[in-house]
């Protein structure tokens, strides 16, 4: 018996209809399934990259030990180096029993020349081994000063100041041995702080006269050069007075001029200054006061 399936167009149209949603549903789920997977993944390596960046310490412990703090070094000061320049230090000891005087000191390693035109030049003299205050140095056997300096009585500082090629600089100051200050100056280079300068030229190289100064009264020497730099006179000034033997050159080196004496006392006002000695420019003498 032969049976014939008739399947009409209508039928067949629905049902391949109905296969193709499904397939698209499936399709649809899958893709949706992917990008939410793909989301979390990416979720994920997200979380793991801040867990990796803020989560773990910024210290790391190494075997047990704790991490080391970077040291920076620091530029060591040089010793015994003072304007720039290296000095050897030095002392001295006079006296004796309880009146034991101690200086100590430091001075330039080679010679080099002291300040010019400052009269008080301090050295140690190291034949004789002691600080020596003069202008005539012997330059074989000197160690100019230069640096800080004190003066000891016992273990009792009486004087503390700096030097600088030779001459006071900066604060000096003396006590007695009680540790009561007696004194308290100030120096420039050799020059009282207060000192008034004066220059032959605007660039101000080449000095007139130096007139000390302290606490607004001529007080100390007082120093005067040609255009050339020789010195043209000096002298000693106390309570704004001219004092003891003020002395004048020529133009040519340590050549005198003349001498004038004033007082000793600069408040005697009766004492009349005068001439005692004179000299010609070729250093004969032409003039003196016989003494009676």
């Amino acid at each position: 018996m032969n049976f014939t399936l008739s399947v009409s167009p209508l039928f067949l149209n629905t049902r391949i209809m109905k296969y193709n949603f499904r397939y698209v549903l499936a399709v649809s789920a899958l893709l949706t399934y992917q990008q939410t997977f793909a989301q979390e993944e990416k979720k994920t390596e997200e979380e793991d990259i801040l867990t990796t960046q803020y989560e773990v310490p910024l210290t790391v412990d190494l075997d047990g030990e704790e991490e080391k703090p970077i040291e920076i070094k620091k530029k060591k000061v040089k010793k015994k180096v003072f304007y720039g320049e290296k000095t050897r230090k030095g002392w001295t000891r006079s006296g004796s029993g309880n009146k034991v005087v101690w200086e100590q000191f430091y001075m330039l390693k080679t010679y080099k020349e002291p300040v010019p035109y400052v009269r008080d030049v301090y050295w140690f003299d190291y034949r004789k081994r002691k600080v020596v205050k003069s202008r005539k140095i012997d330059t074989k056997n000197a160690g100019i000063l230069h640096g800080p300096y004190k003066k000891l009585l016992d273990d009792q500082v009486i004087e503390e100041g700096i030097f600088y090629y030779g001459v006071k600089h900066g604060r000096w100051m003396r006590w007695n041995k009680y540790d009561i200050l007696q004194e308290k100056e100030k120096y420039y280079k050799g020059w009282p702080k207060e000192s008034m300068i004066a220059y032959h030229n605007k660039e101000e190289k080449k000095i007139k006269e130096a007139i000390p100064v302290h606490f607004g009264e001529k007080e100390g020497y007082y120093f005067a050069f040609h255009p050339s730099g020789n010195m043209a006179a000096y002298g000693e000034y106390k309570f704004d007075n001219k004092v003891g033997t003020w002395r004048e050159f020529y133009d040519i080196k340590n050549r005198r001029k003349r001498e004038i004496v004033y007082p000793k006392d600069p408040f005697d006002d009766e004492f009349k200054p005068f001439v005692i000695r004179e000299w010609d420019e070729r250093g004969k003498l032409i003039y003196e006061v016989k003494k009676k």
